[in-house]
Protein backbone atom coordinates (compact mmCIF):
# COMPACT_ATOMS: atom_id res chain seq x y z
CA UNK A 1 0.00 0.00 0.00
CA UNK A 2 1.39 3.40 -1.02
CA UNK A 3 2.12 5.88 1.75
CA UNK A 4 1.97 8.75 -0.73
CA UNK A 5 -1.05 10.83 0.19
CA UNK A 6 -1.47 12.43 -3.24
CA UNK A 7 -0.78 9.44 -5.48
CA UNK A 8 -2.89 9.82 -8.64
CA UNK A 9 -3.99 13.35 -7.69
CA UNK A 10 -3.66 16.33 -10.05
CA UNK A 11 -3.81 20.00 -9.21
CA UNK A 12 -3.02 23.58 -10.15
CA UNK A 13 -0.74 25.75 -8.00
CA UNK A 14 -1.19 29.48 -8.57
CA UNK A 15 1.27 32.00 -7.19
CA UNK A 16 4.76 30.49 -7.10
CA UNK A 17 7.20 33.38 -7.49
CA UNK A 18 10.47 31.75 -6.41
CA UNK A 19 11.83 29.00 -4.19
CA UNK A 20 10.94 30.98 -1.04
CA UNK A 21 7.22 31.13 -1.93
CA UNK A 22 4.90 29.37 0.48
CA UNK A 23 3.11 28.06 -2.60
CA UNK A 24 6.36 26.35 -3.58
CA UNK A 25 6.72 24.82 -0.12
CA UNK A 26 3.25 23.34 -0.51
CA UNK A 27 3.98 22.26 -4.08
CA UNK A 28 7.10 20.38 -2.97
CA UNK A 29 5.13 18.42 -0.37
CA UNK A 30 2.41 17.64 -2.91
CA UNK A 31 5.01 16.44 -5.41
CA UNK A 32 6.81 14.34 -2.80
CA UNK A 33 3.51 12.61 -2.10
CA UNK A 34 2.85 11.77 -5.75
CA UNK A 35 0.79 14.68 -7.10
CA UNK A 36 1.01 15.92 -10.68
CA UNK A 37 1.16 19.72 -10.71
CA UNK A 38 0.33 22.58 -13.05
CA UNK A 39 1.77 26.05 -12.44
CA UNK A 40 1.07 29.57 -13.63
CA UNK A 41 3.45 32.46 -14.07
CA UNK A 42 2.92 36.12 -14.77
CA UNK A 43 3.10 36.69 -18.54
CA UNK A 44 6.65 38.01 -18.74
CA UNK A 45 9.94 36.23 -19.52
CA UNK A 46 11.51 36.83 -16.10
CA UNK A 47 8.68 35.21 -14.16
CA UNK A 48 8.32 32.39 -16.65
CA UNK A 49 12.02 31.59 -16.26
CA UNK A 50 11.76 31.58 -12.44
CA UNK A 51 8.79 29.23 -12.38
CA UNK A 52 10.15 26.89 -15.05
CA UNK A 53 13.41 26.49 -13.16
CA UNK A 54 11.39 25.09 -10.26
CA UNK A 55 8.54 23.28 -12.02
CA UNK A 56 10.34 21.46 -14.82
CA UNK A 57 12.70 19.46 -12.54
CA UNK A 58 9.68 17.99 -10.71
CA UNK A 59 8.11 16.93 -13.99
CA UNK A 60 5.39 19.54 -14.45
CA UNK A 61 3.88 19.37 -17.94
CA UNK A 62 1.72 22.47 -17.52
CA UNK A 63 3.46 25.81 -16.96
CA UNK A 64 1.27 28.55 -18.39
CA UNK A 65 1.03 32.34 -18.37
CA UNK A 66 -1.87 33.63 -16.29
CA UNK A 67 -2.55 37.09 -14.91
CA UNK A 68 -5.53 36.63 -12.58
CA UNK A 69 -6.82 40.11 -13.45
CA UNK A 70 -7.72 38.73 -16.88
CA UNK A 71 -10.61 36.26 -16.87
CA UNK A 72 -9.70 34.93 -20.31
CA UNK A 73 -6.22 34.03 -19.09
CA UNK A 74 -7.72 32.23 -16.08
CA UNK A 75 -10.10 30.28 -18.32
CA UNK A 76 -7.26 29.38 -20.69
CA UNK A 77 -4.99 28.23 -17.84
CA UNK A 78 -7.60 25.82 -16.50
CA UNK A 79 -8.42 24.57 -19.99
CA UNK A 80 -4.76 23.77 -20.68
CA UNK A 81 -4.40 21.99 -17.33
CA UNK A 82 -7.54 19.92 -17.95
CA UNK A 83 -6.39 18.93 -21.45
CA UNK A 84 -3.07 17.64 -20.13
CA UNK A 85 -3.88 16.33 -16.65
CA UNK A 86 -7.59 15.60 -16.74
CA UNK A 87 -9.97 16.63 -13.93
CA UNK A 88 -8.23 18.50 -11.14
CA UNK A 89 -8.32 17.29 -7.55
CA UNK A 90 -7.05 20.51 -5.95
CA UNK A 91 -6.23 24.16 -6.53
CA UNK A 92 -3.79 26.28 -4.51
CA UNK A 93 -4.37 30.06 -4.47
CA UNK A 94 -1.31 31.94 -3.23
CA UNK A 95 -1.77 35.33 -4.87
CA UNK A 96 -1.56 38.77 -3.31
CA UNK A 97 -0.36 42.20 -4.39
CA UNK A 98 -0.59 45.80 -3.23
CA UNK A 99 1.13 48.89 -4.53
CA UNK A 100 4.16 49.79 -2.43
CA UNK A 101 2.59 53.13 -1.43
CA UNK A 102 -0.48 51.29 -0.11
CA UNK A 103 1.75 49.21 2.17
CA UNK A 104 4.15 51.90 3.35
CA UNK A 105 1.68 54.75 3.86
CA UNK A 106 -0.92 54.80 6.67
CA UNK A 107 -4.05 52.86 5.73
CA UNK A 108 -6.28 55.94 5.77
CA UNK A 109 -4.20 57.37 2.94
CA UNK A 110 -4.84 54.41 0.62
CA UNK A 111 -5.97 55.66 -2.78
CA UNK A 112 -9.10 54.29 -4.41
CA UNK A 113 -7.07 52.91 -7.29
CA UNK A 114 -4.59 51.11 -5.00
CA UNK A 115 -7.42 49.72 -2.86
CA UNK A 116 -9.29 48.33 -5.86
CA UNK A 117 -6.16 46.84 -7.41
CA UNK A 118 -5.10 45.14 -4.17
CA UNK A 119 -8.60 43.77 -3.57
CA UNK A 120 -8.91 42.52 -7.15
CA UNK A 121 -5.60 40.64 -7.16
CA UNK A 122 -5.54 39.51 -3.53
CA UNK A 123 -9.18 38.62 -2.86
CA UNK A 124 -11.33 38.51 -5.99
CA UNK A 125 -8.78 36.26 -7.68
CA UNK A 126 -9.91 33.39 -5.42
CA UNK A 127 -13.48 33.89 -6.65
CA UNK A 128 -12.23 33.96 -10.23
CA UNK A 129 -10.25 30.73 -9.84
CA UNK A 130 -13.25 28.96 -8.35
CA UNK A 131 -15.62 30.40 -10.94
CA UNK A 132 -13.55 29.39 -13.96
CA UNK A 133 -12.01 26.28 -12.44
CA UNK A 134 -15.23 24.66 -11.20
CA UNK A 135 -15.98 22.84 -14.46
CA UNK A 136 -12.47 21.39 -14.44
CA UNK A 137 -12.44 20.16 -10.83
CA UNK A 138 -13.44 16.68 -9.74
CA UNK A 139 -16.23 16.12 -7.24
CA UNK A 140 -14.73 16.27 -3.76
CA UNK A 141 -11.80 18.44 -4.86
CA UNK A 142 -10.03 20.79 -2.44
CA UNK A 143 -9.24 24.50 -2.79
CA UNK A 144 -6.69 26.14 -0.52
CA UNK A 145 -5.88 29.84 -0.16
CA UNK A 146 -3.19 31.52 1.93
CA UNK A 147 -3.97 34.25 4.43
CA UNK A 148 -2.43 35.95 7.46
CA UNK A 149 -3.54 37.05 10.92
CA UNK A 150 -3.47 40.67 9.75
CA UNK A 151 -6.98 39.88 8.48
CA UNK A 152 -8.41 39.89 12.00
CA UNK A 153 -5.84 41.93 13.95
CA UNK A 154 -4.17 45.23 13.19
CA UNK A 155 -0.57 44.43 12.22
CA UNK A 156 1.69 47.47 11.74
CA UNK A 157 2.80 47.78 8.14
CA UNK A 158 0.24 45.32 6.76
CA UNK A 159 -2.30 48.05 6.03
CA UNK A 160 -4.46 47.48 2.92
CA UNK A 161 -3.32 43.87 2.67
CA UNK A 162 -4.94 43.11 6.02
CA UNK A 163 -8.25 44.38 4.66
CA UNK A 164 -7.78 42.27 1.53
CA UNK A 165 -7.05 39.16 3.60
CA UNK A 166 -10.23 39.79 5.61
CA UNK A 167 -12.18 39.85 2.34
CA UNK A 168 -10.33 36.74 1.19
CA UNK A 169 -11.27 34.79 4.33
CA UNK A 170 -14.90 35.84 4.06
CA UNK A 171 -14.93 34.86 0.38
CA UNK A 172 -13.47 31.49 1.34
CA UNK A 173 -16.39 30.82 3.70
CA UNK A 174 -19.04 31.71 1.09
CA UNK A 175 -17.27 29.62 -1.54
CA UNK A 176 -17.03 26.72 0.88
CA UNK A 177 -20.77 26.81 1.54
CA UNK A 178 -21.71 27.02 -2.13
CA UNK A 179 -19.17 24.71 -3.75
CA UNK A 180 -19.62 22.12 -1.04
CA UNK A 181 -23.32 21.87 -1.82
CA UNK A 182 -22.79 21.96 -5.58
CA UNK A 183 -19.85 19.60 -6.03
CA UNK A 184 -18.67 18.56 -2.56
CA UNK A 185 -15.62 20.79 -3.06
CA UNK A 186 -13.85 21.87 0.13
CA UNK A 187 -12.44 25.40 0.44
CA UNK A 188 -10.07 26.33 3.28
CA UNK A 189 -7.47 28.93 4.20
CA UNK A 190 -4.04 28.43 5.71
CA UNK A 191 -2.87 31.30 7.92
CA UNK A 192 0.90 31.10 8.29
CA UNK A 193 3.01 32.96 10.78
CA UNK A 194 5.73 35.26 9.43
CA UNK A 195 8.08 33.51 7.01
CA UNK A 196 10.60 35.18 4.72
CA UNK A 197 9.12 35.32 1.21
CA UNK A 198 9.13 37.74 -1.72
CA UNK A 199 5.83 39.17 -0.44
CA UNK A 200 7.06 39.65 3.13
CA UNK A 201 9.94 41.75 1.82
CA UNK A 202 7.38 44.41 0.92
CA UNK A 203 6.06 44.74 4.49
CA UNK A 204 7.56 47.64 6.43
CA UNK A 205 9.07 46.40 9.68
CA UNK A 206 8.83 42.70 8.80
CA UNK A 207 12.11 41.96 10.58
CA UNK A 208 10.57 43.26 13.82
CA UNK A 209 7.59 40.94 13.36
CA UNK A 210 9.96 37.98 13.00
CA UNK A 211 11.71 38.99 16.20
CA UNK A 212 8.44 39.54 18.09
CA UNK A 213 6.68 36.21 17.39
CA UNK A 214 9.05 33.99 19.42
CA UNK A 215 8.59 36.26 22.45
CA UNK A 216 4.83 35.55 22.55
CA UNK A 217 4.11 32.31 20.67
CA UNK A 218 3.51 29.23 22.86
CA UNK A 219 6.23 27.35 20.98
CA UNK A 220 8.59 30.29 21.45
CA UNK A 221 9.74 30.30 17.83
CA UNK A 222 8.79 31.11 14.27
CA UNK A 223 7.49 28.50 11.84
CA UNK A 224 9.33 27.11 8.84
CA UNK A 225 8.51 26.83 5.15
CA UNK A 226 8.39 23.06 5.58
CA UNK A 227 5.77 23.26 8.35
CA UNK A 228 3.56 25.43 6.17
CA UNK A 229 4.04 23.01 3.29
CA UNK A 230 3.02 20.01 5.38
CA UNK A 231 -0.10 21.77 6.64
CA UNK A 232 -1.00 22.62 3.06
CA UNK A 233 -0.60 18.95 2.17
CA UNK A 234 -2.98 17.99 4.99
CA UNK A 235 -5.67 20.42 3.84
CA UNK A 236 -5.40 19.28 0.21
CA UNK A 237 -5.26 15.54 0.91
CA UNK A 238 -7.89 13.02 1.95
CA UNK A 239 -6.72 13.39 5.55
CA UNK A 240 -8.96 16.48 5.79
CA UNK A 241 -12.07 15.36 3.90
CA UNK A 242 -14.27 16.55 6.79
CA UNK A 243 -12.75 20.04 6.90
CA UNK A 244 -14.16 23.00 4.95
CA UNK A 245 -14.60 26.73 5.50
CA UNK A 246 -11.79 26.82 8.06
CA UNK A 247 -8.85 29.14 8.67
CA UNK A 248 -6.04 26.81 9.77
CA UNK A 249 -3.30 28.63 11.71
CA UNK A 250 0.31 27.54 11.34
CA UNK A 251 2.02 30.12 13.56
CA UNK A 252 3.49 28.27 16.56
CA UNK A 253 0.30 29.15 18.44
CA UNK A 254 0.77 32.91 18.28
CA UNK A 255 -2.87 33.57 17.33
CA UNK A 256 -4.21 32.33 20.69
CA UNK A 257 -2.22 34.84 22.79
CA UNK A 258 -4.03 37.93 24.00
CA UNK A 259 -1.22 39.76 25.79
Amino acid sequence: MSTKLMSGKKGFVFGVANDHSLAWSIAQELHNHGAQLAFNHLPNPKMERRVRQLAEPIGSKVIVPCDVQDDEQVRSAFHQARETLGELDFVVHSIAYANRDALYNPFYRTSRADFLQAMDISAYSLVSLCQHGLAHMAEGASVLTLTYMGSVKMVPGYNVMGVCKAALESSMRYLSAELGREKKIRVNALSAGPVRTLSSAGIDGFAKILEHYPTKAPLARNVTHEEVGRSGLYLLSDLSTGVSGEVHYVDAGYNIIGW
